[in-house]
């Protein structure tokens, strides 16, 4: 095995010594030089409360006499600030805490000198009042240095990190807020951050008029583009509209769609603030996060019980098929933060599970990660891939799920689908897995195409093996959700290709919806419907769905990315509509009106039981089904599929594809 070679060249001992020893000296040199300015500052400050006190003639009278007060009060207040840590602040990052530390020395440091005079002439060598006023003149010139120091540096950071990045980015704040006020703070002191906040919109205006360090609070949400044509009109034309609300704060006062629409007519970047705990390093790079679609969703996030799932994966072993997908391989990324003692990756795809077995030893570098390169329709190889690594759980979220493809496709959607679930459920049935969750998808409600019926036979199998509960040892979930925002074949990814090329973006038809989560989203309620599962094995056969709120309108989507990437829809980017695809509906349902539901313990999760049939009968449609794959008996498989999926209607692409397929056995 070839040799790696250090990212870095090894540092002799020596050196590190050598650069050891320098530091100490560099902290001990600057230490030192704040305890003699702090030591002097006392000196001048008793000094000066006996010059306002007496006259210049009283002063001269008893001059050593004072001077000599003056440097013990001077001493005192080096050794205060010693012991108290007053030196080892960082003139840099001098702040209120600092101002406290110094008032808590100025104190200190009277109260010794008063009782060591007390002592010595009980008071009587020295004006008493002049004590109070050494303690003010103590505390300026203590803090004035710190102060002064910091904004020089603050200035000249700013101007150096303006001079490198060719000038500083102009941004507007929306909203008058504790974040606002930390991001102002953070680009007016960290170096290299090169932002220029040139005021801040608060939302309903009632700030109006003042001030967040030094910039001005002007207007109200409604008067934005104004104020945007205002500071253009200036010379001051703003490169950003910053958020520095969450999404839910903003829909009080106005939708994102019309913060992005106002942005996208003004050609300037739409963001939202970086997480304040992020900016903790003094000198990384601030980034502002864009507004991504899923922010834009008609609905809060999904927030799931955490606990629950963790204490279901972690120490267990976790099987991933379909690992290099858009969905396979956020459960990769998601159970492996559970710390599961080992996670199997199984893909079909070579190059797919390549990539995330990659990411996920980069990520995690210590954990015991598996990738297994197998396809889901070879029974005896996924068989002995579950035999082998033993997993406590299945996720089995490998399937072909590009809708027209599988309408040209058929009998390559049933193998996978259908087949290749049923291969996974055997085998874990076989090796006594504790669980296999099924990824499925609202296409499989009343299919209008074959991935949709391949889907909801699928389904049924694992329903029949879940409520069979004399042989079957393993638990058999399915959970079913709408669309994923940016999954691979996915239509986000499409609009973004065509926006980016200039248009036209292309939209079936006006009316289309479909409902959208994102991708942790989905993965989370795959994982919760697992966990959830273990508290109510009572109930079989159930499958789990989310509550995703309205449809959302694709060519509302469409509008939105559009308007997301800086430019106007119908205008510098038009919208053609196409026509319906082979097998597309107008709209997708999560749940048949002929499946109970029922509500769970899990917030937004819903529980249907949807109609199932006898293991016995299922197995026996199955087997024929696999036989008519192998003699590649498209009519006949697509035959079955309906009969066993009575919803499903055999449209008339179908219908030509078993034509054909008709013609070339004849």
């Amino acid at each position: 095995m070839p040799s790696i070679e250090p990212e870095h060249p090894a540092v002799p001992r020596t050196g590190i010594r050598r650069n050891t020893a320098q530091v100490i000296s560099r902290v001990i040199t600057l230490r030192g030089l704040a305890l003699v300015h702090d030591g002097l500052m006392g000196a001048i400050a008793l000094l000066l409360s006996f010059a306002l006190r007496l006259d210049m003639g009283g002063l001269s009278q008893n001059l050593w006499m004072y001077l000599a007060a003056s440097t013990l009060f001077g001493f005192i207040v080096s050794i205060t600030g010693f012991f108290l840590g007053l030196n080892r602040g960082i003139w840099r990052y001098a702040s209120l805490s600092d101002f406290l530390a110094i008032a808590g020395v100025a104190t200190a440091s009277l109260a010794i000198f008063t009782v060591a005079e007390f002592l010595v002439a009980r008071l009587n060598s020295i004006p008493r009042s002049s004590i109070i006023i050494a303690w003010a003149f103590t505390i300026v010139l203590l803090a004035g240095p710190r102060a002064a120091y910091r904004a020089y540096r603050n200035r000249h950071d700013v101007s150096r990190g303006k001079a490198a990045q060719g000038g500083g980015k102009k941004v507007l704040l929306i909203g008058a807020t504790d974040n606002a006020e930390a991001f102002i703070r953070t680009t007016k002191e960290r170096e290299g951050a090169a932002v220029e906040v040139l005021a801040v919109v608060d939302e309903r205006g009632r700030r109006t008029g003042r001030a967040i360090r030094g910039v001005p609070v002007i207007g109200s949400l409604d008067k934005l583009p104004q104020i945007l044509d205002r500071f253009e009109a200036r010379g001051r034309r703003a490169d950003a509209i910053i958020l520095t609300r969450s999404r839910e704060e903003y829909q009080r006062y106005a939708s994102l769609e019309e913060l992005v629409d106002v942005a996208a007519q003004h050609k300037v970047e739409l963001a939202t603030i970086p997480n304040l705990l992020d900016m903790k390093g003094i000198d990384a790079k601030i980034e502002l996060r864009p507004i991504k679609l899923e922010d834009l969703l008609q609905r809060a996030p999904v927030r799931l019980d955490r606990g629950r799932i963790a204490s279901m994966v972690v120490g267990r072993n976790v099987m991933i098929t379909g690992a290099g997908g858009s969905i396979g391989s956020e459960l990769a990324r998601q159970v492996a933060e559970l710390n599961p003692m080992n996670l199997v990756l199984v893909d079909a795809n070579e190059y797919a599970l390549y990539c995330i077995k990659s990411e996920m030893t980069q990520v995690r570098p210590g954990a015991s990660i598996h990738a297994v390169l197998c396809n889901v329709r070879e029974r005896d190889a996924i068989s002995n891939v579950v035999e082998t690594y033993a997993p406590n759980l299945i996720f089995h979220a490998a399937a072909l799920k590009h809708v027209p493809m599988v309408e040209a496709q058929p009998i390559e959607g049933i193998f996978t689908n259908v087949i290749g679930t049923r291969n996974v459920a055997d085998a874990a049935l076989r090796s006594r897995v504790s669980k296999m969750i099924m990824v499925s998808t609202d296409k499989a409600v009343n299919p209008a195409n074959v991935m949709g019926a391949t889907k909801r036979m699928a389904e049924m199998y694992c329903q029949a093996m879940d409520i069979d509960q004399t042989t079957c040892t393993t638990r058999f979930t399915t959970v079913r959700f709408g669309n994923v925002l940016g999954s691979a074949g996915s239509v986000v990814p499409l609009f973004e290709q065509q926006i980016k090329t200039g248009g036209p973006v292309t939209v079936t038809h006006p009316d289309i919806v479909r409902f959208f989560m994102t991708i942790p989203e989905a993965c989370l309620l795959v994982l919760q419907a697992a966990a959830h599962d273990a508290d109510e094995a009572k109930e079989r056969g159930r499958i789990f769905v989310l509550d995703m709120g309205s449809p959302v309108k694709i060519v509302d989507l469409a509008r939105n990315l559009i308007r997301l990437s800086g430019r106007r829809p119908d205008k510098d980017i038009q919208i053609v509509y196409t026509g319906l695809r082979p097998g597309e509906k107008l709209y997708e349902e999560l749940f048949d009106l002929n499946e109970p539901l029922s509500g769970t313990t899990s917030p937004g999760v819903l529980a249907a039981s949807a109609r199932s049939i006898k293991r016995a009968v299922i197995v026996r449609i199955f087997d024929e089904m696999q036989r008519m794959i192998d003699a590649q008996d498209v009519e006949g498989a697509l035959r079955l599929l309906q009969s066993t999926v009575p919803e499903f209607m055999l449209g008339a692409d179908i219908l030509t594809t078993m034509g054909r397929a008709r013609a070339l056995q004849q």
